[in-house]
Parts: structure tokens; C-alpha cells; sequence
């Protein structure tokens, strides 16, 4: 399928081939639709899913579509001791005239790639990563919801299957892709939210795997998501694990700020994830007159500058939400409350224009939306 040059022109004539096993008890079709009325996020999943295999000898064979089933795996599968796995996570969204269409799924896969390499995992070339994802989606279509109602969520992901107890790269390796359908992130419309700045936990460190999309980073989260919601706050804000000054990620989600001099800040790259999204508002930021500037930022330059007034907004940028204004913040001793604590307009309309870009109501003159059907 191809739009014309101002809605993009990807092709998908030389993906690579994944035999094809449709099920033969999909869910009904009334039970489906019900779901697809109040989906959620991660709930719900649809009839199939990618597979495909990898082994030290053969590298990778077995590309296929199959009935969506549970795995079998020895209890020594070297994933269940050693958490060696990777994973992504994009949408596909059906546009107005019925056309379903992926946001940026080459950028996934070079992510997936790199997180490979730094868990050292075998690597999946795009043309396959892509092929995954098409064929799947072309399968289970009557699973993308209706044109801005939602999308639908898939999740590539990669673990090391080898029955083997020895910390060293498995032999052995699954690749799959499941999906489901998700909902509007902000059912009730967009609300702000308040983040703990945490001073016990961090997120990643030099060296470490805080770039990867790896299990094992969102594991370690989850002491200091509690330890936020002790504080009366819906996220937890990390810090640098060197010196605890320096700001990194908002919990699953990468950091903006917006100053009265036109400046769209962002923590640079090195400890912290690659975000698409992240890239993307980069990327628009000089449509909404701002200048997009990576670099360090100290918490006290953030409490500083949110209390004098020069920093107006605050917000978090993911697949799952797209944008989170942020509000607020809270820590060992203070509490900041940013603009007027409410969700900012910048804030606002760089979300409408992602989502405008990915339900294909405005031209696509950045080229990345990519065609399924």
C-alpha cells in the first residue's frame, strides 16, 4: 500500500516471508467487539503471534504466524534464571479510510537491535523485525480499533530458551510478537501527574543496561513506583546513580522541558532509553517554536527554575501515553508545583500532533508512517 509522497512511501514488497497458520478458534466476533469497546492497555490479545527461531548452528529459521498459545519451556530455560531478554513496544493505528498503518517501526527495530547486542542476544534484522509485525497485523486486522479510538499494541520480544544452568550467552533464542488492542491512555481527558524524585532508587548507571529495553530495568522500577505512591505520587522521577544530581527518566518514560526562552530541554542520551517518542518531539519541536536542546540537568536547576516561573511545563514522552503533562514534583523535604499545575499548552499540542500524524489527519512530511493494508 502507498500513499501519495506527503503521506509516506515505504513498500512492503521485500519483506521477508512468514508462513502463515491461522487459527482455527479465533475469538467471535460479537465477544471481539466488546473487547474493542473498552480494550485498556495489556489486557486483552489478539488470535496469532510472530514466532521465529534462533540457534547458535543454524542462526535464525522457523519465521511464522501462528494461533496466539503459551509457551513450553524446560524449568532451566536460562531466560528464567538469568533474565537474558529484550523486548519493544509500538502501535498501529487505522486511519479514516480504513488503512492501517505502523508509526516509525524502523526505529523499534534498530532499538531492538542495540538492546540485543548489549544483552547478548542475537541479533534480528529489520526486514524480519518488520515482516513480524505486517503479517501479524494483516492477520489479525479486525483487531486495530476504528480510526481514533484507540490502537493496537505489539510487543516484539526476544528471550534466551536454552534448558542450560551457566551464566553465559544462551545457545538458544525465541523471538515472537503478541498484540492487543489499547484504548485511549487518558480516558477521562488529560490529566498531569506528580513524580517523586527518588534519592534510595536509580534507574541505570555507566555501563549498565539503562539504554537496553530490557525486563530487568522496569523489574528494578518497581521498588521505586511503590516508594512514589507511599509519597502521595503517581510516578517516581530517577536521578543519576553517580551523583544523584542530574535527572534522567520519568519512570517507563523519557523527560521534556519547556522554558520562556523557547527551549524544549531533554536529559542526553548514555544511561537512559532511546525513546521513539522522545525523537519524535525532538524532531517537531521547531513547528511549536522551540528549540530542541539535549543535555545535563541538575534537580536543583529544575526545582529552581519551576519556582521562579522559567520553566512553565513539564512532561513525559512514551508509546503507552504518547504525552504526560507533569505538574508537579516531590521530595526529601519539598514540594514543586510547575506552571499553574495544570497541563501546559505546548505540552498539549505537541501531543495532538503526534496523534495527529499517527491517525493520518495531517500530511506525514517526515515520512514515518509505514503502510500494513
Amino acid at each position: 500500500m502507498t500513499k501519495d509522497a506527503s503521506m509516506g512511501t515505504h513498500t512492503l514488497d521485500s519483506l521477508l516471508h512468514f508462513a502463515v497458520t491461522p487459527s482455527a478458534a479465533r475469538l467471535p466476533e460479537g465477544e471481539r467487539e466488546a473487547i474493542l469497546a473498552n480494550p485498556g492497555f495489556g489486557k486483552y490479545f489478539t488470535d496469532h503471534m510472530s514466532v521465529a527461531d534462533w540457534t547458535a548452528a543454524d542462526g535464525w529459521t522457523g519465521h511464522r504466524v501462528v494461533p496466539l498459545a503459551p509457551f513450553s519451556m524446560h524449568p532451566s530455560a536460562a531466560v528464567l534464571h538469568y533474565g537474558q531478554e529484550i523486548f519493544e513496544g509500538l502501535k498501529a493505528f487505522r486511519h479514516e479510510d480504513g488503512s492501517v498503518w505502523l508509526f516509525r517501526p524502523e526505529k523499534n527495530a534498530a532499538r531492538f537491535a542495540r538492546s540485543a547486542r548489549r544483552l547478548a542476544l542475537p541479533e534480528l534484522d529489520t526486514e524480519s523485525f518488520l515482516a513480524s509485525l505486517v503479517e501479524l497485523i494483516k492477520l489479525d486486522e479486525a483487531w486495530v480499533p476504528e480510526h481514533g479510538t484507540g490502537s493496537l499494541y505489539l510487543r516484539p520480544f526476544m528471550f534466551a530458551s536454552e534448558p542450560f544452568l551457566g551464566v553465559r550467552p544462551a545457545a538458544e533464542v525465541t523471538y515472537a510478537v503478541i498484540a492487543g488492542p489499547a484504548g485511549s491512555y487518558f480516558t477521562s481527558g488529560v490529566t498531569g501527574v506528580t513524580l517523586w524524585v527518588s534519592t534510595q532508587y536509580v534507574r541505570a548507571a555507566p555501563g549498565g543496561t539503562g539504554a537496553a529495553k530490557c525486563g530487568g530495568n522496569y523489574a528494578s522500577g518497581l521498588a521505586a513506583q511503590l516508594e512514589a505512591q507511599q509519597h502521595g505520587c503517581d510516578q517516581a522521577l530517577y536521578l543519576d546513580g553517580a551523583e544523584h544530581r542530574w535527572l534522567e527518566e520519568s519512570g517507563t518514560m523519557n523527560l521534556c522541558l519547556v522554558t520562556t526562552d523557547g527551549e524544549l530541554l531533554t536529559p542526553g542520551l548514555g544511561t537512559i532509553l532511546e525513546g521513539v517518542t522522545r525523537d519524535s518531539v525532538l524532531a517537531l519541536a521547531a513547528e511549536h517554536g522551540l528549540t530542541p536542546v539535549e543535555r545535563r540537568i541538575e534537580i536543583s536547576e529544575l526545582r529552581r527554575r519551576a519556582e521562579e516561573g522559567s520553566i512553565t511545563e513539564v512532561f513525559a514522552a512514551g508509546t503507552a501515553a504518547v504525552i504526560t503533562p507533569i505538574i508537579g514534583f516531590r521530595g526529601d523535604g519539598y514540594e514543586v508545583t510547575v506552571g499553574n499545575g495544570e497541563p501546559g499548552k505546548q505540552t498539549l499540542a505537541i501531543r495532538e500532533h503526534l496523534l495527529d500524524l499517527q491517525y493520518g489527519r495531517v500530511p506525514d512530511t517526515h515520512s514515518w508512517l509505514y503502510p500494513v493494508r
